[in-house]
């Protein structure tokens, strides 16, 4: 709302007034706020919790310092919630297509997760809400982003920039600014063909850092265009209920999902603003989508408003984000890789969330495997997801390794640095063809 403050107040000579036309200090801007509204607002958030004895429930499973964790406020979500959206109100663009769908997406995920934690909470029932209706919803909200993609003109990809506007728009645009003032569209004309509905994506290690689902049809002609786009909305629906339960499944450890999606919210925030900048995106040699930029500013408040979380939930934790935080972190993750054509690039960026959720398939499968074979069911890991494993001993399994249990708040640094080395491959990506 500052930033439409400003645009409406453009005639008043206010000193400071452009910064707001800077995508970089929007960004670091919502950065600062959501931080300090996650700092502020949170105290009295983890007490009103405490107040009301919205605590975790705990099942001992033998974990090194998880009986202490019993009565630990949970539904701290709610905080990284607040943050980012307030953030995101003031300082973004809100006539922007990418942050109006990442800010329901903040809202439909944040509901689901929060109605998952009441059941849990306040029903008592620790299985929450039926993993068939979450996936459900989670699906719902996939080919709502998908179909908005596919039909929204705002959305679109340019393919080419005219040769005689590339020396105007370097030197209008150098300062990072996102888009062109209604002025310099007097001077600077685009090509109607350069804007174009695509289902392209960025893919590693050829040429053109791009792959075209159309690729992927059996058709051609108008039900291959069909194809196509019901293929690419089908798999935005996959990536981001994947992404939303890859999340929720690294959620089991003191500051482990926040750090971890801190890291992951930061490269996607560079590769938003990349991609949004002409100067950038043509210098890269990657994909340019005109008013993607913004998504960046969305992305900081994303960051700091998990960066202000982590004040309260790193080790030892005084709340928990619990469903309403981890679904919601998730479900924005996804989005935005969707948005920026970067979900090809997730198993590796989100390499953490990817190998959380495939040690829970992998000891499923293998357990009622070796059940149906053998009469007795064995595992793979001592205990999934993953960190888990890391921090139990004791347990036949096929994976003894580390013998004895690792501390907690070392296995969560471990994995941070993992996120980071996991994230530093990924922009590296960008000029390995």
């Amino acid at each position: 709302m500052i930033y439409h403050l400003f645009e409406a107040l453009k005639g008043v000579d206010i000193p400071g007034q452009g910064l707001m036309t800077y995508l970089s200090f929007r960004a670091f801007a919502a950065a600062v706020i959501a931080m300090l509204i996650a700092l502020f607002a949170g105290k009295n958030i983890i007490r009103r919790l405490q107040k009301h004895q919205i605590g975790e429930t705990i099942r001992d499973l033998g974990l090194e310092g998880q009986l202490s964790k019993k009565g630990t406020p949970t539904m701290g979500g709610v905080i990284i919630i607040i943050a980012v959206l307030a953030s995101a109100l003031l300082v973004c663009d809100l006539t922007n297509i990418y942050v109006l769908l990442l800010i329901f997406t903040t809202i439909w995920c944040g509901a689901i997760g929060f109605r998952d934690d009441y059941i849990k909470v306040f029903k008592h029932n620790k299985e929450g809400m039926s993993e068939r209706m979450k996936l459900v919803l989670q699906i719902i909200l996939g080919l709502i982003v998908g179909i908005t993609v596919w039909q929204s003109d705002s959305i679109a990809v340019r393919e080419k920039v005219p040769a005689t506007n590339e020396a105007a728009v370097v030197a209008l645009q150098a300062d990072g600014q996102q888009e062109l003032t209604r002025d310099t569209e007097l001077h600077v004309k685009w090509k109607n063909e350069d804007v174009v509905k695509s289902t392209k994506t960025t893919i590693p290690f050829v040429s053109s850092h791009e792959f075209d689902y159309k690729s992927l049809s059996p058709f051609s002609g108008k039900w291959g265009w069909y194809f196509k786009w019901l293929f690419y909305v089908l798999m935005i629906a996959i990536v981001i209920t994947a992404c939303s339960n890859g999340t929720n499944l690294t959620d089991g450890m003191d500051g482990l999902a926040a750090g971890t999606s801190a890291i992951v919210g930061i490269v996607l925030g560079i590769l938003a603003y990349l991609g949004g900048n002409l100067v950038d995106s043509d210098y890269l040699n990657i994909m340019y989508i005109p008013g993607s930029g913004e998504i960046a500013v969305f992305m900081s408040a994303f960051v700091g408003a998990l960066i202000g979380f982590l004040w309260y939930n790193s080790y030892p934790a005084q709340v928990f984000m619990g469903d309403t935080g981890s679904l919601t972190i998730g479900g924005i993750i996804g989005v935005c890789a969707v948005l920026i054509r970067k979900e090809l690039l997730l198993p590796l960026l989100c390499g953490i969330f990817f190998v959380e959720s495939l040690s829970v398939l992998m000891q499923r499968f293998y357990f009622k495997y070796t059940r149906k074979k053998y009469g007795e069911g064995q595992r793979i890991f001592k205990m999934s997801p993953l960190h888990h494993h890391f921090q139990k001993e004791g347990i036949p399994a096929k994976i003894q390794k580390p013998v004895r249990a690792i501390p907690e708040a070392k296995i969560v640094t471990r994995f941070w640095i993992i996120g980071i080395i996991l994230a530093v491959a990924t922009m590296a990506l960008l000029k390995v063809r």
